[in-house]
């Protein structure tokens, strides 16, 4: 049984940092598409930024380029997003999302993954990230 938990949300004020982790059990996130979703109150769930299986591609909403970063500690089996120069309009519950591809074709090495929440098979129960201005 796969399970992901998050860590390391927080309030912050604008222009600081956070690190968030997700922690997998189960199943290696080596071979998975990963992903930081988040949704603010009366909004919809939105994608922050993903890594694919291969580690070789990386998305990010316009809004958080430069700003955040995606990653993948394989050893220690987690997911991290660094978050730097926060704003307050990144207040949100931060979710993490993985999916385990049926196959790994090299067409794919480079496939950007999806920004469709749909898509990923399991979520963490997701931190709160409270940015005041």
């Amino acid at each position: 049984q796969v399970q992901l938990v998050e860590s390391g949300g927080g309030l912050v004020q604008a222009g600081g940092s956070l690190r968030l982790s997700c922690v997998a059990s189960g199943r290696t996130v080596r071979n998975a598409d990963m992903g930081w979703f988040r949704q603010a109150p009366g909004k919809e769930r939105e994608l922050v930024a993903s890594i694919n299986w291969s580690g070789e591609s990386t998305d990010y909403v316009d809004s958080v380029k430069g700003r955040f970063s995606i990653s993948r500690d394989n050893a220690k089996n987690t997911l991290i997003l660094q978050m730097n120069s926060l704003k307050p309009e990144d207040t949100a519950v931060y979710y993490c999302a993985a999916d385990w591809p049926r196959q790994y074709p090299l067409s794919d090495y480079f496939r950007i993954p999806s920004r469709i929440p749909s898509s990923y098979n399991y979520w963490g129960q997701g931190t709160q990230v409270t940015v005041s201005s």
